[in-house]
């Protein structure tokens, strides 16, 4: 098994038991979007020490309490959950994501940086239909999944592209795998 050398961070138990059942780590728990003030005690300590990998649920609440730790923690690491990855009927949260996905998820992880010279700008995105189009959300999440970011609204998706240093390689390879799979699927819709 997997040994992570960094502290995991998610919001529940189940999640808990999920992550060490797919790697070896160290996991800790914020109990939801209400952190302990002894959770963010343990978090610094070990933020210091071995660093941190914030892993949480692919939904509202779970994307509130990563902005919330990643205020808190700016150099913090973070690893991302495509919503279909992690959703049991109408349950979404690392707890439902199988083995599989969290060892992408862990692989994949993105670490914030400091760029002076962002690759990805504004006008990227709307050249992508990603903003100001009636199904830019739907095109956000898509490409969210491809360059494993997760999904956001438009301004909060291009902070999260310059802040985890998204290349412009990885943007047209991830833009490429969505134009082969709607060509796919438009094949085979005839």
């Amino acid at each position: 098994m997997e040994k992570i050398r960094e502290v995991i961070v998610v919001e529940g138990l189940h999640d808990r038991d999920r992550v060490q059942k797919a790697v070896d780590a160290d996991v800790i728990v914020t109990g939801g979007s209400h952190i302990k003030r002894q959770v963010f005690d343990d978090l610094a300590r070990v933020a210091k020490t071995r660093g941190i990998i914030i892993l949480t649920d692919p939904d509202h609440a779970g994307e509130r309490i990563r902005r919330e730790l990643a205020m808190r923690f700016p150099h913090a690491k973070h690893a991302y959950l495509p919503r279909r990855e992690a959703i049991n009927k109408d349950d979404v949260g690392v707890e439902n994501a199988t083995r599989e996905a969290i060892h992408i998820a862990l692989a994949l992880v993105r670490t914030p940086m400091e760029q002076s010279n962002p690759e990805i700008l504004w006008e990227d995105l709307v050249r992508a239909g990603l903003v100001g189009k009636q199904n830019s959300a739907a095109q956000r999440e898509r490409m969210g999944e491809a360059l494993r970011i997760g999904y956001a609204n438009a301004k909060t998706f291009f902070k999260r592209c310059q802040a985890l240093g998204v290349t412009r390689e990885e943007w047209d390879r991830a833009r490429a795998r969505i134009a082969e799979s709607n060509a796919a699927k438009e094949e085979f819709t005839r």
